[in-house]
């Protein structure tokens, strides 16, 4: 089993800023997909149980039991990425798992190097919100599971839709704080209302000024139209963010278009 301490994957990340090289967090819910984003140079690779879906050619959605999914591909992951730190996707406000702090002691024990807030309820709405805060099972647990990272020193980072939840994170000691700006757009199973990209640097920038008096968290771009490597580029020139999280962008879209462009390919030629 090959882990990675906080301290070495920080120091890895620092130095990928020092050098002005963009960091790439690569959500990889196989084992290829991990393997090849690892060798191709990803500085992380991120397990979400979401990914189970995209790869069974759905749209990004939550199967079965989403804790009990992240554990168990671990294993098939560490398989074939030792280069890589691998951090394991969590539902903090699973209902069947209230002790945040065995939580992540379970994951932890499964062999992730470090952790993110996924699925996460600060996408899903206030209305939702409202429902899950009234039965404690709410964004608070996400917190909670930040702040047991913290004082547990593992890596840390952590999905944030909205002003409120940035400064929330930050002040819980996040490493790495991911303005989410909606889900990603394009490919076979893409969203496609997603907002233009200006207004997604916008919004990045509000969340990055609101928490700027908090620890300075490294903070990486994810979602909606940044979707493809020249729309980093743009959130680069534009924002104080130093990589990018790709989830759609890694395990889905590229597989959807190298399959459909080979057997395109195979097709078209005569016998």
């Amino acid at each position: 089993m090959t882990k990675f301490t906080r301290k070495q994957i920080l120091k890895s990340l620092n130095d990928q800023i020092k050098n002005k090289r963009a960091i790439l967090a690569a959500g990889s819910s196989c084992g290829l997909v991990a393997k090849c984003s690892s060798e191709a140079g990803a500085d992380l690779i991120v397990v979400y149980s979401t990914g189970k879906s995209r790869l069974m050619g759905l749209p990004t959605s939550r199967i079965g039991d989403s804790n009990k999914e992240t554990i168990k591909l671990c294993s098939e992951i560490q398989n074939v990425t030792k280069k890589t730190p691998i951090i394991g996707g969590v539902e903090a406000w699973d209902p069947t798992n209230l002790d945040t702090e065995r939580l992540l002691d379970n994951f932890m024990e499964a062999g992730y190097s470090g952790i993110i807030n996924y699925p996460t309820i600060s996408t899903m709405g206030e209305k939702w919100r409202n429902r899950r805060e009234k039965v404690g099972l709410g964004f608070n647990k996400e917190i909670e599971l930040i702040e047991k990272a913290n004082k547990k020193n593992i890596f840390s980072m952590a999905y944030v839709a909205e002003e409120k939840d940035a400064i929330e994170m930050a002040k819980a000691g996040a490493d790495c704080i991911v303005p989410h700006v909606g889900a990603t757009k394009g490919g076979i199973s893409g969203f496609s209302g997603a907002s233009k990209l200006s207004e997604s640097i916008k919004k990045i920038n509000s969340i990055i000024k609101s928490c700027e008096k908090y620890k300075k968290s490294i903070f990486l771009a994810h979602g909606g139209e940044i979707a493809e490597p020249e729309d980093t580029e743009k959130v680069y020139a534009n924002t104080l963010c130093k990589g990018f999280v790709g989830a759609s962008s890694i395990e889905r879209i590229p597989i959807e278009n190298a399959i459909t462009n080979i057997v395109k390919e195979f097709k078209s030629k005569k016998t």
